[in-house]
């Protein structure tokens, strides 16, 4: 018989009676309540939750135990030939799949994935307002290779709102990248075609349910313009990656991927459509510090738990040095790294959706997925995410997430700074940037009012 002494310690558990007792014990004159606290969108995170009565309830990503997640890396060097020696290293060293940044002709790409057995290896694009021509581009290097595994990315829409202007009407940059990819379609049976992402309202500022809401809105623009384009329904939410951020608080960041599936699912299903979301997680570039940057590798350990924990398909997490210059070939191994040990080491992998049935993280879920919906709704009924954006709904919720956040504490920054700020070591030279002339089509520039990305220690690094 099996020696149940260890589990049997023969006292009774502590109850919530005498765990409050303990608490008021501790705050003496202060009230229970001041241990509530809320998100910057005015989600209430309580001091103690229960378990919660219906663990599962939200859908979870399919369990794969040999490879929980895509480890997947990001390059986005000036020259093709030295992003290709990083890609390499970086798949050798272990990554699964690559992005290729800043580089739109077949001749750049060519060059800086050359040997990468794109059967093998999913290769993606971050071409902003010139994806279209990239994605013409890949198509070249990939030879119409069935089995090519490509992620094209399309996304005018993050292009749009980060700049603040498109080369031409927005809605026809949309309906240009939906005719290329639904050309490219056919050919590529395993290929991604659109990002529809939130991280652009993340980087700006945003709270959670306004990013899973801007993304879902995102989606639907996007699977219109593939449907328009003749794609049926059920596969243009099927070609679509959601894109969200991963950040240090992974709490949040846990719940709000979860909360995203729910959303995507909800939407997916009004549609006619069954499709589980897909999620490219990227690490958030708003938490990252210049000053005292070797404390980014902490950072990055929670974003990638986070990401992981919640349920992403695939996790970019950028590099410690990354608010300071290009990343040195440590840095890039630091980071793959990073998620290998969480993979392989400390087994995150192995539990599929391990939120589940925990009180404060199904609540939290509930939470931000419900204000999402709402959110995502006050974006569709103001004319769609075009005209969100454009009307400055998206940049308010923005501003008044950034007014609700005000200083947060950072550390090795506002707190426990060190007294001399040891050297970080970056590659010369800057990274890859695609002038969106080239994409210019006919019509007046569309405008909005830009959701301009800003790291949360930079006022602070700027007066030291």
């Amino acid at each position: 018989m099996a020696d149940t002494r260890l589990l049997d310690p023969g006292f009774p558990p502590a109850g919530e009676d005498a765990w409050r007792a303990l608490v008021a014990k501790t705050l003496g004159d202060k009230p229970f309540e001041s241990l509530a606290k809320s998100t910057v969108e005015g989600l209430p995170i309580a001091p103690l939750y229960a378990a919660a009565d219906s663990p599962g309830a939200f859908p979870a990503r399919p369990f794969e135990a040999d490879r929980p997640w895509d480890v997947r890396t990001l390059c986005a060097h000036a020259d093709p030939a030295r992003a290709n020696v990083e890609l390499l290293a970086d798949l050798e060293g272990g990554a699964a799949s690559v992005i290729v940044a800043g580089h739109a002709t077949a001749d750049a790409l060519a060059r800086a994935l050359k040997d990468i057995i794109v059967e093998l290896a999913p290769v993606g694009l971050d071409a902003g307002f010139l994806g279209p021509k990239a994605a013409d581009a890949l198509h070249a290097v990939a030879k119409a290779s069935p089995g090519a595994r490509l992620n094209f990315h399309l996304d005018p829409l993050s292009a749009f709102a980060e700049a603040g202007a498109s080369p031409g009407p927005i809605e026809s940059h949309l309906v240009n990248a939906a005719n290329v990819a639904v050309r490219h379609a056919q050919t590529y049976p395993q290929a991604q075609l659109f990002l529809a992402s939130g991280r652009v309202a993340h980087e700006a500022g945003a709270g959670e349910a306004e990013e899973v809401a801007l993304a879902a809105a995102a989606a639907i623009a996007y699977a219109k313009a593939l449907v328009r384009a003749g794609l049926p329904v059920g596969e243009a939410f099927a070609r679509i990656t959601l894109g969200l951020s991963a950040d240090a608080d992974y709490f949040l960041t846990i719940a709000k991927l979860r909360a995203a599936r729910a959303v995507f699912a909800r939407l997916a299903a009004a549609s006619g459509a069954s499709p589980q979301a897909r999620i490219e997680a990227r690490s958030s570039r708003r938490m990252l510090t210049a000053k005292d940057a070797w404390t980014n590798m902490i950072r990055l350990t929670a974003a990638g738990f986070g990401a992981a924990v919640g349920g992403a398909d695939a996790v970019v997490l950028g590099q410690f040095t990354d608010a300071l210059g290009l990343p040195t070939p440590f840095a890039r191994r630091q980071s793959r790294n990073t998620q290998l040990v969480l993979m392989e080491e400390a087994n995150i992998g192995r539990v599929a959706d391990p939120a589940a049935g925990a009180g404060y993280l199904e609540a939290l879920t509930d939470q931000i997925a419900r204000a999402a919906w709402a959110r995502m709704q006050a974006i569709e009924a103001a004319g769609g995410v075009i005209a969100a954006l454009e009307q400055g709904l998206v940049a308010g919720a923005v501003e008044a997430a950034v007014a609700a956040r005000g200083q947060p504490k950072i550390l090795g920054v506002t707190a426990f700074s060190p007294a001399s700020d040891e050297a970080v070591a970056v590659e010369a030279g800057e990274p890859a940037r695609l002038d969106p002339e080239p994409a210019r089509l006919p019509g007046p520039d569309s405008r909005c009012p830009t959701l301009k990305a800003q790291r949360l220690s930079e006022p602070h690094e700027a007066a030291a």
